[in-house]
């Protein structure tokens, strides 16, 4: 059987390692090629397990580099591209809107021309498949579910920037019938999440007796997704999507923040054999954030009816499975808050 290269781009990435490490084991036939910039968020140890599969290659690259793209796929011939590689961050881009705008717009264009470029047109049995985020949508009131039709609008920098590449990733399919699918995402969650995060800083801080910050009144709404059910979804819109298609990938679930802190600080105090209600007393409510979305919420019945997905954990199941994850591997935790992390790509790839 021949063997197929798929590229995906930030595999080393919180998301990207999970759908890496997926592939890499489940399709021997397929070489998986993960390229990654490795910023502050591209962390090699996430993958070690695999990284001496036969069927794996990791890539130092950035995909900003338009000749390093254009070589790499006239080199390998990518019929598949899983685009996660992304800023992601909303802080991050509040700060800096600039630095979202070259990698998640000119970044995706990029890798499009690249594709565009390497096939010439001859699309048969290949797909660009671009991960985005229910942010787009913009915000719901009290009530309402974003569905795949929902108009978009987006209100922080990262959320613009996204939109904008999901605009172009379509406009590529309507103007040179590129084969695409593009999935939408709500909030993720689960191990190997970079520190930064809700969860995974929560979870740090209440390790360390640290305030755990909370934004405005807490009563921001979000559906939460498990990042290993995200990883099986995106293995299925690949290979069973429609071309032209959008899917809305979502937990089925919504939580206020203030209520999914109080239960992660509850599981927490478990965990610890703290005294009940040590955890809360860490929570500390700060000033809210420009450009606050109120609520998100996913409608991911089309995923669910059209190609027989739906999440295989509870958040309460999924919690637990992140906190016992975290705390049994902090050699993990430390050496990411450290920045002892980033060493990692020169020890074993240089």
């Amino acid at each position: 059987m021949k063997t197929k290269n798929i590229l995906v781009t930030g595999g080393a990435g919180f998301i990207g390692s999970h759908v890496v490490r997926l592939l890499v084991k489940k399709y021997p036939n397929y070489h998986i090629f993960n390229l990654d910039a490795l910023t502050y968020a591209g962390n090699l140890e996430n993958l070690k397990d695999i990284e001496h599969k036969p069927n794996y290659t990791f890539i130092k690259a950035d995909i900003t580099d338009e000749d390093v793209l254009d070589t790499l796929f006239n080199t390998h011939k990518f019929e598949g591209v899983i685009h996660l590689a992304a800023e992601s961050h909303v802080d991050r881009s509040i700060e800096d809107p600039l630095a979202f705008v070259k990698t998640n717009v000119m970044g995706t264009m990029n890798l499009l021309n690249a594709f565009k470029t390497c096939w010439k047109d001859d699309y048969k049995n290949k797909r660009f498949y671009h991960i985005s985020t229910d942010e787009v949508y913009g915000s719901l009131g009290q009530t309402g579910l974003f569905t795949e039709t929902t108009a978009y609008a987006p209100n922080s920098p990262y959320s613009a920037s996204k939109a904008s590449s999901d605009h172009f990733v379509r406009a590529y399919g309507e103007t040179y019938n590129l084969p695409y699918v593009i999935t939408n995402c709500s909030n993720n969650y689960g191990q190997n999440q970079f520190p930064e995060k809700l969860i995974p800083l929560f979870i740090n801080n209440i390790i360390n007796n640290k305030p755990l910050p909370v934004y405005g009144d807490g009563n921001y709404t979000r559906d939460w997704l498990y990042v290993k059910d995200h990883a099986v979804a995106i293995d299925l819109v690949y290979h069973q999507g429609i071309n032209g298609e959008t899917y809305n990938i979502g937990g089925f679930n919504e939580w206020k923040n203030i209520d999914l802190v109080r239960l992660l600080c509850q599981k927490m105090d478990i965990e610890l054999e703290r005294p009940k209600g040590s955890s809360e007393q860490l929570i500390t409510y700060v000033k809210d954030r420009p450009g606050h979305d109120l609520r998100y919420a996913i409608d991911a019945s089309k995923i669910k009816h059209e190609l027989g997905w739906e999440p295989s954990v509870t958040f309460e199941q999924g919690l637990e499975k992140t906190i016992k994850w975290y705390l049994s591997n902090d050699h993990w935790l430390n050496s990411v808050t450290s920045g002892q992390y980033q060493s990692y790509y020169k020890k074993q790839y240089n």
